[in-house]
């Protein structure tokens, strides 16, 4: 399915669902202006069509305990084809990297890492991101404070 094969009821179930994953099919039928059964139906098809990928909580990590938000760039020794698949490879054995992307540029990899606090995070950086036999740099930044969270695609 392609946005051009979307028409708006299908846009507005996308937002109000990136918005609210948790609604019922009723409330999300009456937000978006049809009824139930068919407003069930589209949501179906967008989820088959791969357009819905799934639905998850947004966890608060201060209140868990994890109160370190840093990003990492990673730079690797050589970036043949299969250097880059091991490294991606790696990244899912990785807990504390919440989300990586493979980037063009200065780096070849861009992670998002969530800690416990900046030692655990230090460790994390030397015992496993610059052992890694792949890596050749490893550049870090330590954020301050969130400034908007949004969902991943403006629809």
């Amino acid at each position: 399915m392609l946005r051009a094969e979307l028409d708006a009821i299908d846009l507005k179930i996308l937002r109000e669902l990136q918005s609210d994953g948790r609604m019922t099919n009723v409330e999300l039928s009456e937000r978006v202006g049809i009824s139930a059964p068919p407003c069930l139906r589209r949501v179906r098809k967008l989820e088959e069509a791969g357009l819905i990928e799934g639905y998850h909580a947004m966890l608060n990590a201060p209140k868990l305990g994890y109160d370190l938000v840093a990003f990492c760039m990673i730079g690797l020794k050589h970036q043949s084809e299969s250097n880059l698949k091991a490294f991606a490879a790696a990244t899912d054995s990785w807990p504390m990297v919440r989300q990586a992307w493979m980037v063009s540029g200065d780096s070849d990899f861009l992670l998002h890492c969530v800690a416990e606090n900046l030692t655990k995070f230090q460790d994390f950086v030397i015992e496993v991101l610059t052992a890694n036999e792949h890596v050749h740099t490893v550049r870090t930044m330590l954020t301050i404070r969130q400034v908007k969270k949004a969902g991943l695609v403006e629809i």
